[in-house]
C-alpha cells in the first residue's frame, strides 16, 4: 500500500484540479509519487489544471474595501482580460477583500479551496497578488481611491491620516495613485539606494565633462529631482502643480499609505 498523507491529496488536488477520490486514486496508483500521480491523473482524463500553476497571470482586478477605520485592498490575478472582467471573478475579489478586511492577512490561505475551485472554473492561472490593509485609530482619518478601467479596479490607494478630513485623505489618495511614490518622505529611502544613484549620477556628471568644483551642486540638485520623484511629500500635487503634497497637508500628517495596482 502506498504511503501518503491527506496533506499529499489536498497538494494533488490544487496542482491537477482533480476530486479527491481521483488524486487518491492517483497517488495509490502511484506508490504516492505526486509527479506521476499528476501524469497518470493527465492520462486518465481526470486532470483538469496540470500546468496550469505555472502559467502567467499578469492580468486581474484589484478590489478595495472600507468600513468604518478599516480599509483593505486586494490583488487577484488570472491570465485573461476576459476572466478579469467576469462577474464571477469579480466577485470573488470583492469577497476575498472582504476576508482581509474582517480578519487579516493570515485568514486568506483559509480561502485556498475556494480559489482551487474557481481556477477549475474559469480555467485560469488565478492567485492573489498584493495586499494591503491598514486600521486607523478612532482619531485619524482614512480615505480610499480606486482607479477602475473596463470594469475593473486595477489602481488602489488607501492614505491614513493624523489631522485632516476624509476629503483630504481622497485627494493625497488619488495623487499617490497616478503619481506613484515609492516612500512617504526622503527618511524612508534606504541609506544604499541613496548612496548607490548619488555614485550613478556623480559618475555621469564626470563623463559629462563637469568640473570637480561644480560637481556635488550638479548631483545635489538631480538628487533633488530623484528623492522629488519617489517621496510623496516632496511631489508636486497632481491636481495643482504649484502646491506640494507637504503644502496641500497644511497641519494634517500622512502617517502611512499603500498602494495595490496590477503590475505595479
Amino acid at each position: 500500500m502506498a504511503e501518503f498523507t491527506a496533506k499529499d491529496v489536498q497538494a494533488l488536488r490544487r496542482a491537477t484540479g482533480a476530486g479527491m477520490l481521483d488524486a487518491k486514486r492517483a497517488l495509490e496508483a502511484t506508490e504516492g509519487d505526486p509527479e506521476a500521480a499528476a501524469q497518470w491523473l493527465r492520462v486518465q482524463g481526470l486532470a483538469k489544471a496540470v500546468n496550469r500553476q505555472g502559467r502567467e497571470n499578469s492580468e486581474g482586478t484589484v478590489a478595495l474595501v472600507l468600513q468604518d477605520n478599516i480599509a483593505a485592498a486586494l490583488e487577484l490575478r488570472c491570465e485573461t482580460d476576459f476572466v478579469a472582467k467576469s462577474a464571477e471573478f469579480l466577485g470573488a475579489a470583492e469577497r476575498l477583500a472582504k476576508v482581509l478586511l474582517l480578519s487579516g492577512e493570515d485568514a486568506l490561505a483559509n480561502e485556498q479551496p475556494s480559489l482551487d475551485e474557481l481556477k477549475i472554473r474559469l480555467g485560469e492561472n488565478i492567485s492573489i497578488g498584493k495586499t494591503a490593509r491598514l486600521e486607523s485609530p478612532p482619531d485619524g482619518v482614512l480615505g480610499v481611491y480606486l482607479h477602475s478601467q473596463n470594469g475593473r479596479g486595477v489602481n488602489g490607494v488607501i492614505v491614513q491620516l493624523r489631522g485632516g478630513n476624509p476629503e483630504l485623505a481622497h485627494d493625497i489618495a488619488v495623487h499617490i495613485a497616478f503619481a506613484r511614490p515609492r516612500y512617504l518622505s526622503r527618511a524612508d529611502v534606504p541609506e544604499d539606494e541613496i548612496a548607490a544613484e548619488r555614485s550613478t549620477l556623480t559618475a555621469m556628471a564626470r563623463q559629462e565633462g563637469k568640473s570637480e568644483a561644480a560637481l556635488e551642486k550638479v548631483v545635489d540638485g538631480r538628487m533633488r529631482g530623484w528623492f522629488k520623484e519617489r517621496c510623496l511629500l516632496e511631489q508636486d500635487y497632481v491636481r495643482d502643480e504649484k502646491r506640494t503634497i507637504a503644502d496641500l497637508l497644511g497641519t494634517a500628517e500622512v502617517v502611512t499609505f499603500a498602494q495595490v495596482a496590477i503590475g505595479g
